[in-house]
């Protein structure tokens, strides 16, 4: 059982060095050559003209939750979805009461008006 952990541990220390090792070449060799430009905040569009702070509605948050949410349940049906034929009652039934609680979460997201758009 030792050698078990003793390889896991040669795979963390050989995976820090090479990750040193890497990041010290590319200090050392990358080209230095800063000027004004280089060393400002890069924002890709325009220079922002006033004021720059935008205060977006929450909205957009909550969605993204959601999608998250649902998106998150499609990853782990997929397994499920492929191995139905092989699962038992209690696992299917599991899988429905999983479905249930979700669709109830959308239905109060969707009273919350978390998904209207106005």
């Amino acid at each position: 059982m030792r050698t078990d952990f003793a390889f896991v541990g040669v795979m963390l220390v050989t995976a820090a060095l090479l990750m040193g090792v890497a990041l010290i070449a590319a200090a050392l060799l990358r080209p230095k050559k800063p000027n004004k430009a280089k060393l400002s905040t890069y924002e890709c569009g325009m220079e922002t003209v006033g004021d720059t702070w935008v205060q977006f509605r929450v909205q957009y948050y909550v969605l993204a939750l959601v999608f998250v949410v649902f998106d998150i349940e499609a990853i782990l049906l997929f397994p499920i979805a492929v191995a139905f034929n092989s699962l038992t009652f209690f696992a299917v039934a599991n899988v429905i009461l999983f479905i249930v609680v979700l669709l109830i979460a959308l239905l109060y997201a969707w009273r919350k008006g978390a998904l209207d758009w106005e």
